[in-house]
């Protein structure tokens, strides 16, 4: 397709759950949310924001446009003297855990963190630091969709949410223009907008339920790997956790789930399992390691589930 005239900027989808694409944008569709955002670095012109994500990412180029626009000087985590410079933290869950684990961000006084979970005893850690965290929902085509300051999503300056059917659409000015070259999942209702997300709203609170096309059909049963997720990820020691399905001739698939531990923790994930998931939702299989991430430090959903069926991750025995 011909881009439009007015397009600023094409970026990629992290990939997370296949490959990914090029989406096109305009330059307000960023720009209107540099105000917000730099509320949330607590960051201007005078200061610098620290990026993990690599060049070509989403969110590096935002940045990128950001600074263009006066906003603070981008660095890139690679580089230790960035980590000690740097005053606040654009980027994803890993990316603030590898900073406080360095030691090096003694100057942050701000993260903004997407892009995957942010397990709570993070949020704390970084807060008892003196790093003043919000988290955020987004999505490569709808860029900022929600925030949490602490107490649940609710929706991000200039958006308004709706759930319709159980699926998230968004009325924004921050929606992309659409793709290069490729099968576009966002669809379009007039000024609203959806990339297919499940959701709920509840006290104008967003709870996510991922994508409908992430759901695992296995027997009679759906299960939406975000609900299993959350209670993997509840156990002490369980840093991430990604959960999928994988193909079986008789159900359709078996809930799997690959965790990232601390320690040996097969007794407490059976326990949890077995007391806060029905039948169907508990995992058949099991594997333990360091997650698979995309370049910006997603959890990579698809990459999982493929070094799982290679037999490239050891097997719990639960």
């Amino acid at each position: 397709m011909e881009p439009a005239p007015d397009i600023a900027w094409a970026t990629l989808t992290s990939g997370s759950s296949g490959s990914p694409r090029i989406v096109l944008r305009t330059a307000a569709s960023w720009g209107d949310s540099f105000a917000a955002v730099a509320r949330y670095l607590e960051a201007g012109a005078g200061d610098a924001v620290l990026l993990p994500a690599p060049p070509a990412a989403s969110l590096t180029l935002f940045s990128l446009a950001h600074a263009l626009e006066a906003g603070p000087r981008p660095l890139f985590a690679a580089d230790p003297h960035s980590r000690s410079h740097a005053t606040s933290l654009h980027g994803t869950p890993q990316a603030l855990r590898a900073v406080l684990d360095s030691g090096a961000g003694s100057r942050l006084r701000a993260a903004l963190v997407g892009g995957s979970h942010l397990d709570p005893a993070l949020r704390h850690r970084a807060e008892a630091a003196g790093i003043r965290v919000t988290a955020y929902y987004g999505a490569a085509e709808l860029s900022f969709v929600a925030v949490d300051e602490g107490d649940g999503l609710r929706a991000f300056p200039g958006v308004e949410l709706s759930v319709r059917n159980g699926e998230l659409w968004v009325r924004s000015p921050f929606t992309a223009a659409g793709y290069a070259g490729a099968t576009s999942p966002l669809r379009r209702d007039g000024e609203w907008a959806t990339v297919g997300d499940r959701a709920e709203l509840v006290d104008g609170r967003l709870r996510l339920l991922r994508r409908a096309d992430d759901a695992i059909l296995s027997a009679s049963a759906t299960i939406v790997p975000e609900e299993v997720e959350a209670v993997l990820r509840s156990v002490p020691g369980v840093r991430d956790a990604i959960v999928f399905g994988l193909p079986h001739p008789t159900v359709g698939a078996l809930v799997a789930a690959f965790v990232e531990l601390d320690d040996d923790l097969a007794l407490e994930l059976r326990r949890a399992a077995r007391e806060r998931l029905a039948p169907a939702h508990r995992p058949r299989r099991w594997f333990a390691g360091e997650l698979p991430r995309t370049a910006s430090g997603k959890p990579a959903r698809a990459e999982a589930a493929r070094r799982a069926l290679a037999g490239e991750v050891p097997r719990l025995a639960i």
